[in-house]
C-alpha cells in the first residue's frame, strides 16, 4: 500500500527505501530550517492571510497565541495552500507553499519535511474541498509519505456519512498520530460513525480572543449608531448563512422596535465570488428594497480588520447566527461573539448547543423567520435578560480564549514528543496599568 502512495507521486524504489533517511540535506532545505538549531519544529498546513478563509484566519491566531506563549520552546513555522499560482505577500512565518493543484508541489514538500531533522510534527488543517481540485486529491498519498509525527484537525465531521466519505476520513486519522476536534459532538461522531478509537481523539474548543471591552455608547457613537438598536452577523458571505431568514423576520421586528439596524459584515467569500459572482448579495439587496428595509439593513462589504471587528461585535445588542447547515461543527464567528459578550441568538448546530446551553443565549429552528423574529423582539425588550446571557456568555468563551487553545496545542505535541519537546511558558509582560490608576502621583 505505502509502495503505491510513493509511485502516485513519481517516486521510484530506490527514494522509497531512503524516504526515512535524514542525509543528503539540499542547500535549499537548510534554508528553510528553523533559525534557533536547539528548538523542534511544528510545520502547519492550511491557508494563510492574506488569503481571505476562516481557517487562514483560525491558524493565524492559533500560530500567534503559541509563538506569544511557547516561542522560547519551538519553531512554528507554515505551509500555505494554493490553487495555482498567487501573488500573496506572506508573513515570515510562511516557509513552505503547497499547490494543490500540482503533483510536483507535494513531492517537493516529501523530500523537504522528511529530511528536516528539527522538524517535530505536521499539524494539517482539514476542511472538504481544502485539498481538492479537479476530483484530484492528493492529501491521502502525502500524508502516507511523511514520516514526521502528524495532527489532523477536523473543521468539519459530517454524521451519517456515505462508505466513501467515511473510509476517507478513517485513512486520514490512521495516517495521523493525533485527531483534533472543536466540539464533544464532533469526537463522538467520529468514535461512532467512523470508528476512530476514542483514544486518538482530542477536543480542543475553537479559539476567541480575550477583548478589552470598550464603552459600548462610545463605540455606537463612534460608528454613528447611538440612536439604533444594533442587530448584526459577520463573515464570508455565502448562502449557507441563511441571512434572508433575518431580513424575511425584520418587518415584524422593526415594527415593534423602528430603531433596529441589522448590520451585514463582510465581503462574499472569494470562492464564491469565482463561481456565481456577487449573485447571493445582489439577492440579499433585492429583498432588502423588496421588504423597504432601506433604513434598516446596513452592509458592510468588506473583509474588516480584527480590531475593528471586535468593535462591531462589542456595539451589538443582538448578534444573529442563521446558519442552514444542521452538520455545521463550528463557527469561528459564532466564537468571537461570545467573546465580546454578545447576547447571541443561533440555529441549532451543534456548537451553538453546546457553547450556549441554558441562559448562554436563545435557540431557534433552521430557517424559521418567525421564530426568530419572536426571540429578536423578546430580547430587546428584557434588558436584564440580555444583560444575563451576555455575562454567561462571556463567562463560558473565557476557558476558550486562544492562550488556553495554544496551551492545549503545546502539551498536545509534548506528549506526542515524550517530553522530548519541554513546554517553556513565557510569561506575558507586567502590565502596571492598574496600579498606575490605584496610587497618586506622590
Amino acid at each position: 500500500m505505502e509502495n503505491t502512495f510513493m509511485y502516485s507521486f513519481g517516486l521510484d524504489p530506490k527514494e522509497i527505501a531512503m524516504k526515512n533517511a535524514v542525509e543528503n540535506i539540499t542547500e535549499n532545505e537548510i534554508s528553510m530550517a528553523p533559525k534557533s538549531p536547539t528548538q523542534s519544529e511544528i510545520l502547519f498546513f492550511s491557508s494563510y492571510p492574506p488569503r481571505e478563509c476562516g481557517i487562514a484566519t483560525y491558524t493565524h491566531d492559533l500560530v500567534k497565541a503559541l509563538g506569544k506563549k511557547f516561542g522560547q520552546a519551538i519553531n512554528l513555522s507554515v505551509c500555505a495552500l494554493e490553487t495555482g499560482k498567487t501573488d500573496y505577500m506572506y508573513p515570515k512565518e510562511v516557509t513552505h507553499q503547497l499547490d494543490i493543484t500540482k503533483a510536483e508541489s507535494y513531492k517537493s514538500l516529501i523530500n523537504s519535511i522528511n529530511h528536516n531533522e528539527l522538524l517535530h510534527s505536521v499539524v494539517i488543517q482539514h476542511e472538504f474541498g481544502l485539498f481538492y481540485v479537479e476530483n484530484k486529491n492528493w492529501l491521502l498519498d502525502f500524508l502516507f509519505c511523511l514520516n514526521k509525527p502528524i495532527v489532523v484537525v477536523f473543521h468539519t465531521v459530517l454524521p451519517h456519512p456515505e462508505q466513501e466519505r467515511k473510509a476517507e476520513v478513517k485513512n486520514i486519522a490512521s495516517a495521523c498520530e493525533s485527531v483534533i476536534v472543536m466540539t464533544q459532538n464532533a469526537a463522538k461522531i467520529l468514535e461512532n460513525d467512523y470508528e476512530i478509537e476514542a483514544k486518538k481523539i482530542h477536543v480542543i474548543a475553537h479559539g476567541t480572543h480575550l477583548v478589552t471591552h470598550a464603552n459600548k455608547a462610545s463605540l455606537k457613537e463612534k460608528y454613528g449608531l447611538q440612536y439604533k438598536k444594533v442587530l448584526s452577523t459577520f463573515g464570508l458571505l455565502s448562502s449557507g448563512k441563511s441571512i434572508e431568514t433575518t431580513l424575511d423576520s425584520l418587518p415584524a421586528i422593526v415594527q415593534k422596535h423602528p430603531d433596529v439596524l441589522f448590520l451585514i459584515i463582510g465581503k462574499t467569500h472569494p470562492f464564491v465570488v469565482k463561481a456565481e459572482g456577487e449573485k447571493y448579495r445582489e439577492a440579499l439587496v433585492a429583498k432588502v428594497k423588496t421588504k423597504k428595509l432601506e433604513k434598516h439593513v446596513q452592509f458592510i462589504n468588506k473583509y474588516v480588520s480584527l480590531p475593528q471587528l471586535l468593535e462591531y461585535l462589542q456595539l451589538t445588542d443582538i448578534y444573529l447566527f442563521t446558519s442552514k447547515d444542521p452538520y455545521q461543527a463550528v463557527s469561528g464567528t459564532f466564537s468571537y461573539a461570545m467573546s465580546c459578550a454578545c447576547p447571541i441568538i443561533s440555529t441549532r448546530i451543534p456548537h451553538a448547543l453546546e457553547m450556549m446551553g441554558e441562559n448562554s443565549g436563545l435557540i431557534v429552528d433552521f430557517q424559521h423567520s418567525k421564530q426568530l423574529a419572536q426571540s429578536t423582539i423578546r430580547l430587546l425588550e428584557d434588558d436584564q435578560l440580555r444583560a444575563n446571557i451576555s455575562l454567561n456568555a462571556l463567562q463560558k468563551s473565557i476557558a476558550t480564549a486562544w492562550e488556553n487553545s495554544a496551551l492545549a496545542h503545546a502539551q498536545l505535541f509534548e506528549n506526542m514528543a515524550g517530553k522530548s519537546i519541554p513546554l517553556v511558558y513565557q510569561l506575558p509582560p507586567l502590565n502596571l496599568a492598574h496600579f498606575r490608576r490605584m496610587t497618586t502621583s506622590f
